[in-house]
């Protein structure tokens, strides 16, 4: 499930260099067994932070560059000791080291520290500072703050200790001689105290806080957030459902490796883990005491969400020697949280899609393992989707691998509909597919395109896609945009459970902001307001945005003009305006894929479903989100729906390659083929899934799809598809049927069975098209009526005296229409035929008997 790839490896990227360099000084004999090497800290560029010893009794300091793959001596002591923790300042001047002291023989019974804490000067080597001599374990870190500093004669040391505070040093520098950096007053270092009185403490080295838990019944999760101009507040509070004696000991999280603890040291009951996200996001992970070993329990606390998920598992199988290693380790991947138990179980969950199991997947047996991780190896979580195996000293970087994900949507056995959604949705939402992976997608998605029990695939794939848009713009359009179709209707047992998990979800008290977090913009502004308007989003019946509430706008696209009792409705100008910006951006997207023959026609179903949908869609974000502002909402929903169009072009042009469609598609006159019956269903089912959630379609859709349709389906069939709103009939279907189809017997029944489907508006143009008896007949009775119709405006209720002497008594109907034309045609003032062809009476005569008897039954058409 997971793929890790190797970024440092001790023995490779260390040792062989430190063998080959020491070698070139004369000093292999030193080096004839192993480096005793160690990682110490990772800083936030990246770099590795670790210790050798050699035989001659030394311990060297270096640093990795994971950019230009270098090493780097750092400090050299001159005999062996314990480095325990370790940190440098950005600019390579400072050292700071904590060792664990082993006092000598001699000194045995002298008073000796166990912990001795110094600042040394690097550039050059020239000064010592002892910091800290303290019986209790130390551990130190530099601030790297992310904004260029004026001056880099300033650098600002951690240094947490395990009596339970933190204390901030504010180190001043000077250069000497243009390239001596010094401290400036050594014996007088100016400090703060930054916390204290905690049992639990977490570096975030990318985004500079620090979390802590304070040592009370019950916990209380604090933020320190630290500033590029040196300053630093307590931001965030947070009471949390945990009790202090869960916690044996003090726990350091992110704070370097000590590889130095004592053996003895109780193991931890409890493991717990804050993870941020740049977008907004906060979830606080921490499992339960084991009670049963037969049983795992877990939190994942969603802050930005207001509420806490508690997963219960059932272990399978024997259970470990130790309840101590039924600790599962958590691994943040993105905007995913991974807990993993070791021969146990796999479980990613989705903190954005939060609301249904089945968005988050959970493996076990095979699909659980982690391949390039050892049986008995110690696993470390560090930031950034990285893992440290202390026993080999190999640093990994996970991410979810998209072949295991695509073998999950294509696998034969019989697979869970959860597994399958959510490996979809992380293919589709998290990975962003490239252009490879999205044709491999849309390729299983139209190769299955018959919905599965619990989950139409081809809607998950248009609303996931889609969500992946906006996703990344703000945490709180998370609460606005629909990711799923599984809402849109009642929710299948098989996606509501995963066997063998319990969920149990909570709320929780609202966080607590304090200082400037309140007034700042970025991550603290947009976590504020997330769980601010959280209760908001609770009372709201639907905040999301679903297409489906707009059905009644479907039928009826071109709504009546705005009014004082429906505001929300927009002119017809207004919708025909907002599609022609949809369609200019899904011009400039794919300007040379016409492979596809979409948008090269006025379908006017689809442009005014198009703009109201961008009506509807900017509606609600004003209504629900009107901090992002007019231009940031006007700028999504353009994007939003281009993108629905684009996605449908896609997926075509994904068929259209597969089955190596080229212009023949459109020729009316040749039967469809295997290929063109493969697409027509393809066609059909994307049809069906997008009118069930009133998405619109690119301009041409049901165009390319009722002539598909009418090469591949019998024609009593396809006029079927058309009475059951199966295919829809365009003008430009219709006026290619008229041109291109003679008029055989056949193809005359299948024209005038098309003509008699037709609307009103589209038939009177329709009928010029096709020179034919029927065509004729029509444009006479269209010309019969309006003329009546004029007639009767001006000379009022048609009543004509007949001379009876002339009265022909074969058809009294037919005889009367003749005798009224007859009538009419002599007033001259009335100008009949302006604008019109002569019609010969004779001829209407004629026609209208013969439709009658074909009505009457007494003829065939």
């Amino acid at each position: 499930m997971l793929k890790l790839s190797t970024t440092f490896d001790l023995h490779q990227d260390v040792e062989s260099s430190v063998m080959k360099r020491e070698s070139t000084v004369g000093k292999i004999n030193e080096y004839s067994r192993r480096v005793d090497s160690r990682i110490l800290n990772i800083e936030r560029d990246g770099g590795v932070l670790y210790s050798w010893k050699g035989a001659t009794g030394t311990t060297k300091i270096g640093k990795y560059d994971p950019h230009t793959k270098l090493n780097k001596l750092i400090y050299t002591f001159d005999n062996e000791v314990c480095v325990s923790s370790c940190s440098l300042n950005k600019e390579e001047t400072l050292l700071a080291v904590s060792l664990k002291q082993r006092p000598s023989a001699e000194e045995h019974l002298k008073p000796v520290s166990k912990c001795l804490t110094l600042l040394i000067e690097i550039h050059p080597i020239n000064n010592t500072k002892v910091l800290k001599a303290v019986d209790c374990r130390v551990r130190v870190q530099f601030l790297h703050p992310e904004a260029e500093r004026n001056s880099v004669l300033e650098s600002h040391l951690l240094l947490v200790a395990e009596d339970g505070y933190v204390e901030q040093f504010h180190v001043m520098l000077v250069k000497l001689e243009g390239y001596r950096v010094v401290m400036l007053n050594p014996e007088r270092l100016s400090k703060d105290r930054v916390a204290e009185d905690f049992i639990w403490v977490q570096w975030d080295s990318q985004n500079q806080r620090l979390f802590y838990l304070t040592n009370r019944e019950k916990a209380v999760l604090k933020c320190v957030q630290f500033y590029h101009n040196r300053a630093c507040e307590t931001s965030f509070e947070l009471a949390l459902e945990l009790h202090s004696n869960h916690f044996t000991s003090m726990r350091f999280v992110n704070l370097g490796f000590d590889h130095y603890q004592e053996s003895l040291q109780e193991r931890e009951a409890i493991r717990v883990a804050v993870y941020t996200n740049r977008t907004g996001t906060m979830c606080v992970c921490y499992c339960h005491p084991v009670v049963s070993s037969q049983e795992i329990t877990y939190t994942i606390l969603l802050v930005h969400r207001g509420c806490s998920k508690t997963f219960t598992h059932s272990l399978d199988g024997a259970a470990p020697p130790c309840s101590t290693d039924l600790l599962p380790l958590f691994i943040p991947i993105g905007y995913y949280i991974v807990v993993y138990l070791a021969g146990h179980f796999l479980h990613c969950i989705n903190t954005r899609q939060q609301d249904l199991l089945c968005y988050s997947l959970f493996l076990t047996g095979a699909d659980a393992e982690l391949g390039e991780l050892g049986a008995d190896s110690v696993v470390l979580s560090l930031p950034e989707s990285s893992l440290l195996e202390l026993n080999t000293g190999r640093i990994y970087t996970s991410d979810f691998s998209s072949s295991f994900l695509l073998g999950l949507l294509n696998c034969s056995e019989s697979r869970p509909d959860a597994q399958r959604l959510a490996a979809l949705h992380c293919l589709l939402v998290y990975m962003e597919p490239n252009p490879e992976l999205e044709h491999k997608i849309i390729d299983w998605v139209c190769e299955n395109v018959m919905p599965f029990d619990s989950f139409d695939q081809i809607q998950e794939f248009i609303l996931a896609s889609l969500y992946r848009t906006v996703y990344r713009k703000s945490l709180s359009v998370d609460k606005v945009f629909t990711y799923s179709s599984v809402f849109e209707k009642k929710i299948p047992e098989k996606l509501a459970e995963v066997p063998g998990v319990t969920c149990t979800t909570e709320l929780h008290a609202e966080p607590v902001f304090k200082g400037k977090a309140r007034n700042l913009e970025g991550y603290w502004a947009e976590l504020q307001w997330s769980t601010e308007r959280t209760q908001y989003f609770e009372a709201v019946p639907t905040p999301r945005f679903r297409t489906s509430h707009s059905l009644r706008d479907r039928t009826k696209p071109l709504a009546t003009p705005k009014s004082e009792n429906n505001k929300s409705s927009c002119t017809p100008r207004q919708i025909e305006e907002n599609t022609k910006k949809v369609l200019s951006i899904v011009d400039n997207w794919s300007l040379d894929q016409k492979m596809v023959p979409l948008f090269q026609e006025e379908d006017h179903q689809q442009r005014a479903l198009i703009g109201l949908m961008v009506d509807k869609l900017r509606e609600h974000l004003n209504r629900h989100l009107p901090r992002l502002g007019k231009n940031r909402i006007e700028g999504l929903v353009l994007n939003y729906v281009a993108k629905l169009l684009e996605l449908t072009r896609h997926m075509l042009e994904s068929v259209w390659m597969k089955y190596n469609l080229g212009p023949r598609v459109l020729c009316l006159t040749q039967p469809g083929s295997s290929s063109d019956w493969a697409v027509f269903h393809v066609m059909s089912r994307i049809y069906e899934a997008t009118k069930s959630l009133c998405l619109p379609l690119p301009p041409g859709y049901h165009t390319l799809l009722a002539v598909l349709g009418l090469r591949c389906l019998p024609r009593h069939t396809f006029l079927q598809y058309l009475d059951h709103g199966i295919l829809q009939l365009t003008e430009t279907f219709v006026s290619r049927l008229m041109k291109d189809l003679d008029n055989s017997n056949a193809n005359e029944v299948l024209k005038f069975s098309i003509l008699k489907r037709l609307p009103e508006p589209v038939e009177g143009r329709i009928y010029h098209l096709w020179d034919h008896p029927i065509s004729s007949a029509c444009i006479s009775r269209d010309y019969i009526r309006g003329l009546m119709e004029k007639r009767a405006k001006i000379k009022g209720p048609l009543f004509i005296e007949m001379d009876l002497a002339s009265f022909r008594p074969e058809f009294l109907p037919l005889t009367y229409l003749t005798t009224i034309l007859s009538q009419m045609d002599k007033d001259r003032a009335l100008n009949p035929f302006e604008e019109q062809e002569n019609v010969d009476a004779r001829f209407v005569e004629e026609t209208a008997l013969k439709q009658t008897l074909i009505l009457l039954g007494f003829e065939e058409k």
